[in-house]
């Protein structure tokens, strides 16, 4: 059984988040996805504008995924040797990167895949969440 893993903040659920999950699933018999914690979020400089507990329901709710799990840490390869995961799914923004390419050498030798997929172009929840103080502000008016 080929065991696989994703992790994200999902906030303000996405097409891009379900594309990534979607396509995910394809690649593997098991999905697990983490989500992270609200303090992970804010450790990392952002604030969620979704609750940790509704994200993860979201998720779980989700056809493609097989389990939710929280992310509590920035460890990936710790996570997927916990839960027995032999492929890493995550965006291709990373492709390439110093950080990732050492990352890739540490998961090679755990025997688990790193698998890019392409980022869906157009949409983020960075951007939703601009668009949305930008229609706020201007209501304002």
């Amino acid at each position: 059984m080929v065991i696989g893993y994703t992790a994200g903040v999902y906030d303000l659920f996405h097409i891009g988040h379900l594309n990534l999950l979607k396509n995910a699933k394809g690649m593997c018999d098991k999905l697990i996805v983490g989500v992270t914690t609200d303090d992970l979020v804010t450790y990392k400089g952002k604030r969620p504008m979704i609750p940790f507990e509704d994200r993860i329901e979201i998720v779980r709710s989700i056809k493609y995924v097989d389990a939710a799990v929280p992310q509590e840490d920035m460890d990936k390869l710790l996570m997927c040797k916990k839960l027995k995961a032999s492929r890493l799914f995550v965006g291709d923004d990373w492709f390439n990167t110093d950080k990732w390419k050492e990352y890739e050498k540490d998961f090679a030798e755990a025997g688990i895949e790193i698998i890019y997929f392409p980022y869906t172009k157009g949409v983020s929840s960075t951007l939703i969440a601009k668009t949305l103080e930008h229609v706020r502000d201007n209501k304002q008016d």
